[in-house]
């Protein structure tokens, strides 16, 4: 069980009474405030009692709490209406408002504040920029609006002083995205005059004790409220109950960041606070006569003129033209002439405190509208992002009883007589009507209907305000009493009217200033005395062709009727009372037209004492409220109700019979079936076109129900969705594959034509398509033209050996064979030239001892048996005993042969070809060579004495010895180095190539580890 909700806590809904009587219900009231409690319930009706006091009752925790619930599920709490109106709203995309009612000091204010914190707390969890900012705007804009519309009254230390009703916009997610505030006669004439124990606006001591010096220095002010004829009733009272928090300087620098929070900017707030400036002097200006012997004879002069020059220079206006609107007005004779005349002291005194009046209201108006601009919505069109819903919450003031009540209180307790009219409407009058219309048994409850009151106020041509304005628009001097006059011969038989004239014996109100009406709510008695002067709301033109010849732009636009002509006929405007009639009209039907969820506030004593409540105070406002007859209502009626379509398309699912269509006689039929399955036919009666359920819990088990199948039914829906899109899916992805297929096979009959015809002459000798160009094929094509590039070198290459005659074909194997062993390491081998293997027996080579070497040669071939020269040239080489001798290198299929050509090329070693592992040359154009013999001693030759001199045959050797070695079927070695590493006799040294500019042939330098070939480099 919650916290709260014991039974020495009481009922929590005062439905749940044993006895429905005024004394168990003051009982239950009573018991619930002293534990704490001061939420009750009546049904979907919150009863609220101020406490006076701070109670840890809200919060995110709280809110925590109430989020996503039933209305019943949790204690009686304001969250718990605001979370039921959010889930109507989102529920049922249907708007709703909160409306808030009860006197003055109820706390109705306080309501307003703690269910706009719930809606910003549980809205926006992706955490949307422009919907923070719609946030922050809805949160800031309450305490703007106390600061410029809310006083201390003797009822209430905060009370408002204007009507608000802000309507929240929100989109289909259920997040706002704008708002509206629309506002209701402000209480002006306390910017000139309150009741002793009252205040003046909160934001007129807020500018006064909380600007810096030097701002007050700016402004001409100082900080003493006292000083000041506006504020100085209230001078000396505070502004709350709970201590410093509540300073007006604290409260300053919180309306000053609101605004700036909001969206005003550093300019516009300057301009807010000159113009609250420029009323506190215009209130200190005072007039009077001029004497008799002075220069202008019975003129009217301003007592302390430094204060025109602060209200001109506030307000941006030349001087002579403030100082003249104060003391002088000009008017316009019927030939169109204009005429100035002068003021007496009451005349100008009138029109300073009408002026006075009338900025302060401009500046209020234009402080809403300011804040409306920002929290408009901004580029939402219902095609794209779906209809709006609204939830509308009702702050207004209560009903008031002064000492001296006067137009405004009039004003405020029609508008809560209105109020009442549309609660007993919707609550209790329209509800046994629809009992009746739909056949449902009910006993009847009585209640009192408050239109009698309403009708006289509100009448034409009969009614309060009409016969009000009638006086306002006729001819020659009505006054106050002639008015009143006027109300007791029309409402001399009314049962709510009446006056000292009327009833003479009643010395509570006095002839000729005092009538009294009978409200619902109890008998207030009204001074007629500034009735007529408060409904006209008269401003001389003056005063707005001054303000709206202001150098400051924004003050000019908060009179644009200041550029009407002086001579220029217009249409009498409304009156005061007419427009908040009007206003009032306009506000019932905007409820009307919406879900309502209602707060009735009750108000515990009069001298705002935490933890006491009055009892017989108490009382009076639960019987004037209607809450008993609500009360019975409930208990005898239905919590919901329900045309059987809408409860249809909501629960079907819940049920066989109905899911996804019934087949039964009517829809009716189909609910009973439902409920039957369900067991909850005994909550329920049936209309003749609703359903009326009287217990929540049966709605609420019903929503389970429900809510347990939507997971499976939208799981359906997706299941079949999804199947529906993969089959487009599938669809187009057919259509695609073929539209490829096709499109590949034309780019491949075209590619392939290409070829063709650009292959057209790669047959002819001797190029056979050497310079063909293959054009760039398709990405599916791409191995193919690889493969087909691969297969056409190989033709070419076929093409071109089978041109090549035989007896070159030994050099081009030798040739292919040097190409693959060096690798590209070497940057010239001799590939150009003609390889003519055997140098020593060319007679261009070696012309004076071919002849020698030839003979030699045949005695080789008969004593070794070899069967051709692979290679024979001339070299330098150099032995382990570091000697450099010259030298003749001849290579046959079985040995290598090291010669001296000095002895007739006699054999000076051999060495079996198949034991020569490997070769090492360098990197250079040098003809170092260093031969490799497995179990002989590394041979270090370089090749000279070529024809012509230092050709380049290192390539030939290389290649002609690599190619024997593969028709043997083995690997030769090859190392390109430029330090090559050598064994001789077990001792290793090392072989590099030095260039040498004065050298003419080739020559070694020889050390105990390296040898080192001086190359010509000439």
């Amino acid at each position: 069980m919650e916290d709260g909700e014991g039974p020495e806590y009481g009922k929590p809904d005062f439905v749940l009474l044993d006895q429905v009587t005024m004394e168990n219900f003051m009982k239950n009231l009573r018991l619930r405030f002293e534990k704490g409690c001061i939420y009750t319930y009546i049904g979907e009706v919150l009863v609220s009692v101020n406490p006076y006091q701070p109670l840890p009752l809200y919060g995110p925790e709280a809110i925590a709490r109430y989020q996503g619930r039933e209305l019943y599920e949790r204690p009686p709490h304001l969250y718990a209406v605001a979370n039921a109106a959010y889930r109507a709203m989102k529920r049922r995309s249907r708007d709703t408002c909160i409306v808030i009612s009860g006197e003055s000091g109820a706390g109705k204010t306080e309501a307003s504040k703690h269910i706009m914190q719930y809606i910003a707390a549980v809205t926006n969890p992706s955490q949307r920029a422009e919907v923070e900012r719609v946030k922050d705007v809805l949160l800031k804009s309450t305490c703007v609006l106390e600061a410029f519309g809310n006083a201390r009254t003797n009822r209430n230390h905060n009370s408002s002083r204007f009507g608000k009703y802000m309507d929240i916009n929100f989109d289909f997610k259920g997040d706002p995205v704008g708002g509206h505030i629309h506002s209701y006669l402000l209480e002006k004439s306390r910017v000139l005059k309150q009741h002793v124990g009252e205040r003046n606006f909160h934001v007129f001591y807020q500018l006064l004790r909380g600007c810096k010096e030097p701002e007050l220095q700016k402004l001409h002010l100082e900080r003493n409220p006292a000083l000041y004829n506006f504020t100085r009733q209230g001078a000396g009272l505070t502004t709350g109950v709970h201590g410093v928090m509540d300073s007006d300087e604290n409260s300053h620098q919180a309306v000053t960041e609101a605004m700036r929070v909001i969206g005003f900017s550093a300019t516009e707030i300057e301009l807010v606070y000159r113009i609250l400036a420029a009323i506190l002097h215009l209130g200190n200006i005072e007039f009077a006569e001029m004497e008799e012997n002075g220069p202008q004879k019975g003129g009217l002069v301003v007592t302390e003129e430094a204060l025109v020059g602060h209200v001109a220079e506030l307000t941006a206006t030349p001087r002579e033209l403030v100082l003249r609107a104060l003391l002088a007005r000009t008017v316009a004779s019927g030939g169109r002439e204009l005429i100035e005349k002068g003021y007496t002291v009451t005349e100008a005194s009138y029109a300073r405190d009408a002026c006075a009046k009338a900025v302060y209201q401009r500046l209020f108006e234009w402080v809403v509208d300011k804040i409306n601009g920002t929290m408009a919505t901004q580029d939402r069109d219902p095609r794209r992002d779906g209809k709006d819903t609204v939830i509308g919450v009702l702050d207004i003031y209560g009903f008031e009883v002064f000492p001296v009540n006067s137009f405004e209180q009039l004003c405020i307790n029609y508008c809560n007589e209105k109020l009442q009219q549309l609660f007993i409407r919707l609550i209790l009058k329209q509800e046994q009507e629809e009992y009746a219309r739909e056949g449902i048994a009910w006993q009847s409850v009585e209640y009192f209907n408050n239109a009698t009151i309403v009708e006289l106020v509100e009448r034409p041509h009969r009614g309060i305000l009409a016969v009000l304005d009638e006086a306002c628009s006729a001819a020659g001097t009505i006054t106050d009493r002639i008015f009143l006059q006027t109300l007791d011969t029309h409402h001399r038989h009314h049962p709510h009217y009446s006056s000292r004239q009327l009833c003479p014996t009643d010395k509570t109100m006095e002839f000729g200033r005092d009538f009294r009406i009978k409200h619902y709510a109890g008998d207030v008695t009204y001074s007629v005395e500034g009735f007529i002067d408060k409904n006209r709301d008269f401003l001389f033109q003056d005063f707005k062709r001054l303000l709206y010849n202001s150098s400051d732009s924004t003050l000019r636009a908060m009179w644009p009727d200041g550029q009407q002509d002086i001579t220029e006929v217009t249409k009498r405007p409304l009156t005061a009372g007419t427009l908040f009639k009007n206003s009032m009209v306009a506000l019932v039907e905007n409820l009307a037209s919406k879900e309502p969820f209602y707060v009735r506030c009750i108000k515990p004593n009069e001298d705002k004492a935490a933890g006491r409540l009055d009892e017989e105070h108490c009382r009076h406002q639960v019987a004037y409220l209607g809450l008993l007859e609500n009360v019975r209502v409930r208990r005898a009626g239905f919590a919901s109700r329900q045309p059987y379509p809408r409860f249809l398309l909501r629960y079907k699912m819940t049920c066989e019979y109905t899911w996804p269509n019934h087949l039964l006689g009517s829809d009716k039929a189909a609910v009973g079936a439902l409920l039957e399955q369900h067991g909850l036919q005994g909550d329920v009666a049936f209309g003749h076109t609703k359903l009326f359920i009287r217990s929540p819990r049966t709605l609420v088990t019903l929503e389970q129900s429900r809510t347990r199948l939507i997971p499976i039914i939208v799981l359906l829906l997706q299941k079949a969705w999804r199947g529906t899109l993969a089959r487009w899916h599938c669809r187009r992805l057919r259509a695609v594959y073929t539209i490829m297929r096709w499109f590949r096979r034309h780019k491949v009959r075209a590619h392939l034509a290409e070829l063709q015809w650009r292959f057209q002459a790669t047959r002819q000798p001797p190029l056979y398509g050497r310079n063909l160009e293959w054009p760039p094929p398709p990405a599916v094509l791409q191995p193919f033209q690889d493969t087909c590039q691969v297969l056409f070198f190989r033709w070419r290459a076929r093409q071109l050996v089978n041109n090549i005659p035989p007896s070159d074909m030994a050099q081009i194997k030798a040739k292919v064979a040097a190409m693959g062993a060096l690798q590209g390491l070497r940057r010239d081998w001799g590939c150009q030239r003609a390889w003519t293997r055997d140098y020593l027996s060319s007679g261009t080579d070696n012309p004076g001892a071919s002849g020698l070497f030839a003979e030699q040669l045949k005695t080789l071939q008969h004593k070794d048996g070899f069967g051709a020269v692979l290679f024979s040239s001339h070299v330098r080489k150099v032995n382990r005993f570091r000697r450099s001798r010259d030298r003749a290198l001849l290579l046959t299929d079985r040995h290598l042969y090291k010669l001296d050509p000095s002895r007739q090329y006699r054999v000076m070693r051999a060495v079996p070809l198949d034991t020569v592992t490997g070769l090492s040359v360098t990197s250079g154009l040098d003809q170092l060579v260093v031969l490799h013999a497995r179990g002989h001693d590394d041979l270090v030759v370089c090749l000279h004495r070529s024809q012509p001199p230092l050709d380049n045959r290192i390539g030939e050797l290389v290649g002609t010895l690599a190619a024997h070695c593969q028709g043997e079927g083995r690997m030769l070695a090859v190392r390109v180095s430029d330090c090559i590493t050598l064994n001789q006799r077990g001792v290793r040294r090392l072989v590099s190539v030095e260039p040498g500019p004065e050298q003419q042939e080739p020559e070694f330098r020889c050390s105990r580890t390296a040898f080192t070939l001086l190359w010509p480099s000439h």
